[in-house]
């Protein structure tokens, strides 16, 4: 069993003496001090939810989500989540705890699968036995593996390249058989390329190691990376390099809070697929910020990596159709507010 242990700086922790309080209603982060999750927190309390983040920092920083309850442990942890959920009355829970790197799960699937798989299936049980039945899930368009069309639909086959898409696409398929048995609604919201940070550039992309585009060349714009690679410059694409379809956190957080209000008001197990529509090459990207920054880079082109599709971009009728979500963020916003948050908080 992995032990359960507390953050000891927080003021504002898990308390036991909530045992006898009366619950109060609330909504669960899960993976609440993550990139995407910390954003979801902000928008949570600026629309004046009672938030509760579960998380066991790893990958996350709690001085990310300041002000909020937080309750440090491993969704591996059973006894840790049982424990957690005795003591609130929760709404819905949303589901951010996930390791996100393609390459890692490919040289340690075991990680992915234990993380991803078995952390889920223990969160979803320690869910049901309290008696929470909504659950909105952080998907991703890895489910879809090398398309056959694009845009990608939510009806496009899903045949997953890497464990990492494996893993997410099995949680997809454990919430369609926990609706069926035990009623558990759920949302699944499968991304396309999230960046950006918070537009007053108080939050924004802070893995380690950094693997993604958009913050990857920022930190050579601010001399924090000495040298910048992309992948292949030989795609059939009008540039030569692979094209994306970048959204705003922002923006991808918003299709988090319609969600909530669907199965608020409808009840009912859906899966949206969540991008602009509009694709941006990687040479596109690095024109861009070079611009806005100031900076010229010196770019170092390498072979291509496998399984890397040409042209990735969303169809993302279903989700404005049905849950009216307009993303209002293109490339520009992305990127000059994801390099404010580069220049104010230059992370070493």
């Amino acid at each position: 069993m992995i032990s359960l242990g507390f953050f000891p700086v927080r003021k504002i922790l898990f308390n036991r003496s909530r045992c006898n309080m009366q619950p109060q209603k609330s909504v669960c982060v899960v993976g609440g001090a993550g990139y995407i999750g910390s954003h979801m927190v902000t928008l949570l309390k600026s629309k004046g939810y009672t938030v509760v983040v579960f998380d066991d920092l790893s990958n996350g920083h709690a001085e990310a989500i300041k002000d909020v309850e937080l309750f440090q442990g491993s969704i591996l942890d059973r006894e840790a989540l049982t424990e957690f959920f005795s003591q609130y009355d929760f709404e819905c829970v949303f589901h951010f705890a996930s390791l996100i790197q393609v390459g890692e799960s490919v040289s340690n699937p075991s990680l992915y699968y234990q993380n991803n798989v078995v952390g889920s299936i223990n969160l979803l049980d320690c869910m049901i036995a309290r008696g929470i039945k909504k659950i909105i899930f952080s998907s991703t368009a890895a489910i879809f593996g090398s398309p056959l069309r694009s845009p990608i639909d939510e009806d496009h086959p899903k045949s997953p390249l890497s464990p990492y898409g494996k893993t997410k696409l099995f949680v997809e398929e454990t919430l369609k058989d926990y609706d069926t048995a035990y009623g558990l609604k759920s949302i699944s919201l499968r991304y396309f390329n999230a960046a950006g940070a918070a537009p007053d550039g108080m939050l924004g992309e802070r893995h380690n190691p950094e693997t993604h585009l958009i913050p990857l060349v920022l930190q050579h714009a601010s001399n924090r990376q000495e040298s910048f690679s992309i992948f292949g410059d030989d795609y059939s694409t009008p540039d030569g390099t692979c094209i994306r379809d970048y959204i705003h956190v922002a923006d991808l957080c918003d299709a988090h809070l319609l969600a909530l209000k669907f199965l608020e008001v409808n009840n009912r197990s859906e899966a949206f697929n969540l991008g602009t529509g509009v694709g941006h090459s990687v040479a596109e990207i690095i024109d861009i910020a070079q611009t806005i920054s100031e900076k010229s880079f010196d770019i170092t082109v390498l072979s291509r990596r496998p399984g890397d599709p040409s042209v990735l971009i969303a169809d993302g009728t279903k989700a404005r159709k049905i849950l009216g979500w307009d993303p209002k963020w293109g490339i520009e916003e992305i990127i000059a507010h994801a390099w404010g948050w580069e220049k104010k908080f230059p992370w070493q």
